[in-house]
């Protein structure tokens, strides 16, 4: 049985580098980690539908670098570079752990499929104490293209060997679950604070509110 999870988002908290960082940030921090994480994401977006692939890393910075200017602030290359720190140890969320523990127990084989480049995915895993629980960490780099492209959610099956049908995909990114049960996983939207359903155009992505769910 092979389960392929998202990573940022799903697993990590992309919004605990911004919460450590509160007493720099101001009382506004929690803005300004909502503008980086949606400026990040359109910046993946427009790079595939333009065909100028950027690395997520060099994404990830030209977006906090946005999200700082636009909510008030000059520029502030310190202030950059700690939250970019922080985004290499980002929290993982409290099912993940049990939830990972649970289907390693019942012979799940584990893996991750990312927006994030290789060395940022290695980097944040490790730091979480969490490497060890993966068969693979997959990046969409090796595709040059960005979920929820289909050419994203090849880069899975091609390195696991197995047909979209046998792979179970994780995301708690509504559009990210839509994008894999579009291509042919077995997709379940992981949605942890009941968020009405996003994308109801989407058929066969089933809906779980904890990772203990699965």
């Amino acid at each position: 049985m092979h389960i392929v999870f998202d990573a940022y988002g799903t697993l990590l908290d992309v919004h605990s580098a911004a919460a450590r960082n509160e007493a720099l940030l101001g009382p506004d921090w929690a803005e300004v980690s909502e503008v980086w994480r949606t400026r990040q994401l359109e910046y993946a977006w427009v790079a595939t539908l333009a065909g100028r692939y950027e690395n997520f890393w060099t994404l990830t910075r030209r977006a906090l670098s946005t999200a700082l200017s636009l909510t008030g602030r000059e520029p502030d290359s310190a202030l950059e570079e700690q939250l970019l720190e922080a985004y290499t140890d980002l929290t993982p969320f409290d099912d993940v752990a049990p939830g990972l523990a649970a289907l390693a127990e019942r012979g799940a084989t584990l893996s991750v499929l990312s927006n994030g480049d290789p060395a940022m995915l290695e980097k944040a895993f490790g730091a979480a104490g969490m490497r060890s629980r993966f068969a693979a960490l997959l990046s969409v780099d090796t595709a040059r293209r960005f979920k929820p492209d289909p050419l994203a959610y090849r880069v899975a099956e091609e390195a696991l060997g197995a047909a979209g049908k046998d792979i179970t995909f994780v995301s708690s990114n509504a559009w990210d679950a839509a994008g894999a049960a579009s291509y042919g996983f077995s997709s379940h939207w992981l949605n942890r604070t009941g968020r009405r359903p996003e994308y109801p155009q989407f058929e066969g992505v089933t809906e779980i509110p904890s990772l203990l769910s699965l």
